[in-house]
């Protein structure tokens, strides 16, 4: 922590923002207007469950990374035919929850939930009926944004390496489009997004006992078009010192404290992204306006790119 407050700028870890009540205000920001990433996803994924369970194994494993409220993976586990459903998320609470719900929305699909970083490596602990199962990994949200771009790489092999060489990836990802929508997608009228931004600050000052003031904190989100992501952070309008343990971290006026970066890839960027990282296209999703894509990524050298 204390090496993110002395970057410059200062930036600590996103997985900070996720105890419970980050996780519920996270969700709120999918139903504001402004944000329409989330709506889009779950239009595609509904109108397009059937034609991605065709390409998709019978009696897969879906192993969903940030499950986070579980809504997005049912028209998923709907069509596949006799699935098996992980998942991962950091917030033990939210996963519980959102875990119950889907196992009543789908009774006879075998569900297991795993608390984790998943932006760190782990291991999963499968049941041993689990084991030969077809893997495929699902990552929507476009949360691959959040990484660096060669972090984004390292997470992609991370998840090549876990999930297994047959294993397919199901991965939704957030377009460059106007500086204005994306800016306002990330700052909604209603402030929620600020919301879920400043409950990092409650969170420092509660479970890690940092001592700190945050009213003198207001919410930025920022289209940075030479690096092409929106930069979301808490900029401090006063001098402020936080004493974290015995070290002292100072904050100027006008100094920004990243909360999260969130890139944006067109089709083609990502591709080679994820090529880097050994997966290839097999087959591409998107919206009527083109805004938002899901990616169907396989391995090997037979996959063959369909749009």
């Amino acid at each position: 922590m204390l090496d993110g407050l002395n970057r410059s700028p200062k930036q600590l870890p996103a997985w900070l923002l996720y105890d419970r009540q980050g996780s519920a205000l996270f969700d709120a920001i999918g139903e504001q207007p402004e944000y329409t990433l989330t709506r889009l996803e779950k239009e595609l994924l509904g109108r397009q469950a059937q034609a991605i369970a065709e390409a998709l194994p019978a009696g897969s494993l879906v192993v969903e990374f940030g499950a986070g409220s579980a809504e997005k993976v049912s028209p998923l586990l709907h069509a596949i035919d006799e699935p098996s459903y992980l998942a991962i998320d950091i917030s033990a609470e939210h996963l519980r929850d959102a875990g119950a719900r889907l196992q009543e929305r789908h009774p006879s699909i075998p569900m297991l939930g795993i608390c984790a970083d998943y932006s760190q490596p782990l291991d999963l602990p499968l049941p041993k009926a689990w084991q030969s199962k077809p893997m495929v990994g699902f990552f929507p949200g476009s949360s691959l944004g959040n990484f660096e771009p060669h972090e984004a790489i390292n997470f992609l092999q991370r998840i090549r390496q876990l999930l297994g060489e047959s294993a397919q990836l199901l991965i939704g990802i957030d377009q460059t489009r106007e500086p204005a929508l994306l800016e306002a997608a990330y700052d909604d009228k209603a402030g929620v997004s600020a919301a879920f931004a400043k409950n990092l600050l409650l969170r420092l000052q509660r479970d890690l006992a940092i001592e700190l003031d945050p009213e003198p904190f207001s919410y930025q989100a920022t289209w940075q078009p030479d690096h092409q992501r929106i930069a979301m952070a808490l900029v401090a309008s006063k001098l402020q010192i936080w004493t974290i343990g015995g070290s002292n971290i100072a904050f100027v006026a006008g100094e920004a404290l990243i909360t999260e970066y969130s890139y944006k890839y067109a089709p083609s960027e990502f591709l080679a992204l994820a090529a880097q990282a050994g997966w290839q296209a097999a087959k591409r999703w998107c919206d009527a306006a083109d805004h938002f894509s899901l990616h169907l990524l396989t391995q090997g050298d037979d996959a063959r790119i369909n749009t």
